[in-house]
């Protein structure tokens, strides 16, 4: 016996697209989470890794660590959480290397059996999920860069007392880009655009049981743009806006011989095959694969250099999930040190785990970005 635990929520009129280790999909950092969950052309930081690595080639500083927590459907249990550790490190003014972890635990779960008319303890099991990842990002030119990433993912949600069940082990790999342009101006107000782009966890299928189906990894393809505002020296104001869709195929529904309704189902094919027909193979065309492309858009206003406050909006099909929700956050900083917080409030009927919690991260910046040219 598995765990599974899966994106969205089914209904027999509905076909929510699943995968295999869907906290792939939670936003780890609260900067992010602020903006309503997206940063793939968010200026760089050092959760980068998480959204768009390429972006680090543009940072402003030299190296950092980012170190985030978030508790996950904490009204009913203390225990449940993601945890995040990033570390970059520009080589030059063209290139950075960065690597992380990121760790899901799902908390304790205690087994009992009823023997002879007693509960008797079996035991605890501590089923988790994890991630580590590595990137190397390379400017391409004076307003380009581009990274790959490589992950170890590993999911270990099985109960001992089940010999057929074991630790689920891929590989996955991401392709990013992101252009920041130089400084224009719009209404006599200094402007910088950005966009990006992250098509993220392209690698083979989980498969936990012996015996038992395959799940597809969470691939996935983010599209954004921003403008950031230089309102004077110290105060800014951008505007993001982001799309991305999962690049895995849309469940189909089942039959029995009778014609009874079972379920739906995606179809079991390669990972590879599964992306080149996520974008023509909703049953009901092209309207369908429009509900399974997700948008948010994001504000930021920067006092001084070193107050932010951001907020931002969320939204999935109803018929793909109903992930839609507002966030608040707020960062400040403290010498070399960032602190960001982020909330957020639910809009639809179905209730996120992540409603009325708060996230916390912090960025420790380890040196300015005054590097040596390449030759």
């Amino acid at each position: 016996m598995c765990f599974w635990a899966f994106v969205g929520h089914t209904q027999q009129n509905q076909r929510v697209i699943t995968t295999g280790v869907p906290f792939l999909l939670i936003t780890p950092d609260a900067r992010a989470a602020g903006y309503g969950d997206q940063g793939v052309a968010t200026s760089a930081d050092a959760f980068s890794q998480q959204w768009n690595p390429a972006k680090y080639v543009f940072s402003e500083n030299s190296q950092g660590i980012g170190v985030s927590y978030t508790p996950y459907l904490s009204k009913l249990v203390n225990d449940i959480f993601l945890g995040n550790l990033t570390y970059f490190k520009k080589l030059n003014e063209r290139s950075a290397w960065a690597m992380s972890l990121k760790y899901f635990s799902l908390g304790e779960i205690q087994f009992n059996d009823l023997i002879g008319g007693t509960i008797v303890n079996q035991g605890l099991e501590r089923p988790n999920e994890l991630t580590l990842d590595l990137s190397y990002a390379l400017q391409l030119g004076k307003n380009f860069s581009m990274a790959v990433a490589g992950r170890y993912i590993r999911s270990d949600l099985k109960i001992t007392t089940d010999l057929d069940a074991s630790s689920a082990n891929t590989l996955a790999v991401d392709l990013s880009g992101f252009f920041q342009s130089d400084p224009f101006e719009i209404s006599n107000l200094p402007a910088i655009y950005r966009f990006g782009f992250n098509i993220s966890n392209v690698g083979p299928r989980l498969k936990y049981d012996l015996g038992g189906q395959k799940n597809y990894i969470p691939t996935n393809l983010k599209l954004g743009t921003g403008f950031t505002f230089q309102i004077d020296q110290q105060d800014a104001l951008a505007f993001i806006f982001e799309v991305n869709k999962l690049l895995v195929p849309t469940p189909v529904a089942q039959y029995d011989d009778s014609g009874m309704f079972l379920g739906y189902q995606q179809p079991d094919i390669n990972f590879l095959k599964g992306i080149g027909r996520s974008f023509n193979d909703a049953p009901e065309g092209f309207s369908e694969e429009l509900k399974e492309i997700n948008w948010s858009m994001g504000i930021e206003y920067l006092y001084q250099g070193v107050f932010a406050l951001r907020t931002g909006y969320f939204n999935e099909s109803p018929e793909k999930g109903s992930r839609r929700f507002l966030t608040f956050g707020t960062g400040f900083g403290l010498n070399q040190m960032d602190i960001d917080i982020s909330y957020l409030f639910s809009t639809s009927k179905v209730r996120s785990p992540l409603e009325n919690t708060l996230r916390f991260s912090v960025t420790f910046d380890l040196g300015s970005a005054n590097l040596t040219p390449t030759q």
